[in-house]
């Protein structure tokens, strides 16, 4: 649909406000240049007779500016500009008028003039802005008014300048309500004396129990401290602000990063905001070319990961979204969901990746442009007990949901790994390890059946670590034995991991995806996320308990459980055997292509269905030791 489509009574209305406000500044440049004498007179006949003319097309210099279209209680500095380029073009259209057209052949001298046209420019830029600010201070004062209200917390804001500003202009727009900012406290010299939007900056971090108690003493006690994402950063110490602020009683909350589309508000803080790495700048404008109009399946997207592809992809424009989940009540509460996205029509579909027909036909059915598969079993020391289930899923469905995606006429399809594939010493890293080299082969047998060129479809697998507040992540595990009384457990004192959001984890999954769709082929199938340093298990345990308020070893112990089946002290994300490979995104490397031919996994795949039929678990163990013969060899 074209833009003049959609415009409606109130578009008009500004139209017509812009054209008596440009017939005003020219009539008034006019009477004041002649001072309304005889030479104002004279010149009106003419004057009336150009004038329709030049209203419309000042009507069209508008509408191409976006004045008729903008919304008046937003105008901003990009909107100033646009009025000052409109008076500009209309003011170079009267010079022309007058220079080319009106002094040569109709009057034999100048019609305007260029103290005139000076004039007008200035008329017209004030004439219509006038009104315009008018109604801005005016939604800005009353916004101000209601959100001044006797339930609105008196609040200090943390964080630099910038971030700020953001949060401040959410408060005006009415996005964020009940808090009433008082000041900031910036870690930032250059703010320090400063005013942002009116609110002074009243201070450093350290400064905030002065500032607290002087606000207590005149009698207005600061109720809430919000934090800006700069008051995350490590040389903001977000520990200490956490600390003081539960010494003084003062509720904290958080705002989000708006990089990733979030909305301005206020969510609780959570010790995982403390883990956070500066985060991967993600290019969205990739991922929503990528995604946008696509059908798209994800299976398991009732997990942790899985739902969290499904909102991704959702919010980057997918046009359908199949949701495959063998769990019926996380199908029913990641549906439920996103039900509001009524953008995209959205489908749950209850299914085993074990059953290939029911996967086959599924897929069949919706004919999907991309696959995201995160159905697995993970949790490592199950899967040490139940060897032949993590088979069974991890690598028997990974191969169906592959088959069934080449069946239907995908275009790629997404497998999430993990970074115990990488030498592995699990039988999670080892059937992942294996899923991703029946991947790698079949997308490497692809490329060669087409001669080279771009496949008809590609296969990849993306690796990385923990995902904080996933489901069995340790965080959780944590917050509930501290809220138990403890104590809290530790397999071991050197066990280290690494960890990232689940938001930016999925958004580097799909960023892939754009890399391995790229118009140049490539054989890189097994990308490997950005994650960081690790984290030191026991010292998250220890900063947890700290935030709660307590002491380690005084009022929660910490007790080493000693390491479970399956686990080592050192995750790593690439093998010997797989040197790196920089793709030029950020946030992403690549392993180099590692995988024997198709024919080989064949043979070693029938043998694993013999074996798992019998139970066998000693020929599951040596099949599977031929097929990645480094496992094991890192055991800790």
């Amino acid at each position: 649909m074209t833009r003049l489509s959609h415009l409606n009574l109130r578009n008009f209305l500004i139209a017509l406000h812009d054209l008596l406000a440009t017939t005003a500044a020219l009539f008034a440049a006019f009477y004041l240049r002649f001072e309304g004498g005889e030479g104002f007179f004279e010149r009106l006949p003419l004057l009336f007779q150009i004038l329709p003319y030049f209203l419309a097309f000042s009507v069209v210099v508008f509408f191409v500016l976006n004045l008729t279209t903008t919304k008046w209680r937003f105008i901003s500095l990009p909107d100033a500009l646009n009025i000052i380029r409109a008076a500009t073009v209309l003011t170079v259209a009267l010079l022309v008028l007058d220079y080319i057209f009106v002094a040569p052949n109709v009057r034999g001298a100048f019609f305007l003039g260029k103290v005139t046209i000076v004039l007008y420019w200035f008329l017209e830029i004030s004439f219509l802005s006038a009104l315009r600010m008018t109604y801005r201070y005016f939604r800005y004062t009353r916004v101000r008014r209601h959100a001044r209200t006797d339930d609105a917390a008196p609040t200090l804001l943390i964080g630099r300048a910038a971030d700020a500003e953001v949060l401040l202009r959410g408060i005006e727009s009415g996005a964020i309500k009940r808090i009433w900012p008082v000041g900031v406290l910036s870690p930032s010299l250059a703010d320090r004396g400063q005013f942002i939007r009116n609110l002074p900056v009243l201070g450093g971090i350290d400064d905030v129990e002065d500032v607290i108690a002087d606000f207590a003493k005149r009698n207005k006690p600061i109720a809430r401290l919000v934090m800006t994402p700069s008051a995350f950063e490590p040389e903001a110490r977000p520990e200490s602000i956490l600390m003081r602020a539960r010494k003084l009683g003062v509720i904290v909350n958080r705002m989000p990063s708006l990089e990733s589309g979030d909305t301005p508000r206020l969510t609780a803080v959570a010790v995982e905001d403390l883990l956070l790495r500066p985060s991967e700048k993600i290019d969205y404008l990739r991922l929503e070319t990528l995604i946008r109009g696509k059908a798209v399946i994800v299976t398991g997207g009732g997990g942790s990961i899985g739902s969290e592809i499904c909102e991704r992809v959702v919010a980057f424009g997918a046009a359908r979204l199949l949701i495959v989940e063998n769990s019926e009540p996380a199908l029913y509460a990641v549906t439920e969901a996103l039900a509001a996205h009524a953008a995209a029509q959205i489908e749950g579909r209850i299914a085993d990746i074990r059953d290939r027909e029911r996967i086959m036909s599924l897929m069949a059915e919706f004919k999907p442009d991309m696959v995201f598969h995160a159905a697995a079993l993970k949790h490592v020391p199950i899967l040490e007990r139940d060897w032949s289930e993590g088979v069974k899923t991890n690598i028997f469905g990974s191969m169906n949901v592959a088959d069934a995606a080449l069946a239907a006429g995908a275009e790629a399809m997404v497998m999430i790994s993990t970074d115990k594939a990488i030498e592995p010493v699990s039988m999670l890293g080892l059937t992942k390890r294996f899923a991703e080299m029946y991947c790698q082969a079949l997308d490497r047998d692809l490329a060669a059946a087409n001669g080279g060129a771009k496949p008809p479809m590609r296969l990849i697998s993306v690796r990385f670590g923990n995902v904080l507040a996933s489901n069995g992540s340790v965080v959780p595990k944590f917050k509930a034995q501290i809220e138990a009384g403890g104590p809290v457990t530790v397999t071991h004192p050197d066990m280290v991991r690494y960890f990232m959001t689940i938001r930016e984890a999925c958004d580097l999954v799909i960023t892939a995806a754009t890399h391995a769709l790229g118009a140049q082929h490539s054989d890189v199938s097994v990308y490997v996320l950005n994650m960081g340093q690790p984290v030191k298990i026991v010292d998250l345990a220890e900063r947890m308990i700290r935030l709660s308020g307590l002491q380690p070893g005084y009022d929660i112990d910490i007790v080493f459980t000693g390491m479970r089946p399956g686990e080592r002290l050192h995750e790593i994300l690439f093998a010997s055997e797989e040197p790196t490979r920089e793709i030029g995104v950020p946030g992403i490397m690549a392993a180099q292509p590692n995988e024997p031919p198709m024919q080989t996994l064949r043979k070693w795949i029938a043998a694993l269905e013999q074996a798992i039929a019998r139970d066998d678990r000693a020929t599951i163990r040596t099949i599977l030791k031929d097929a990645v013969p480094e496992f094991g060899s890192t055991a800790a």
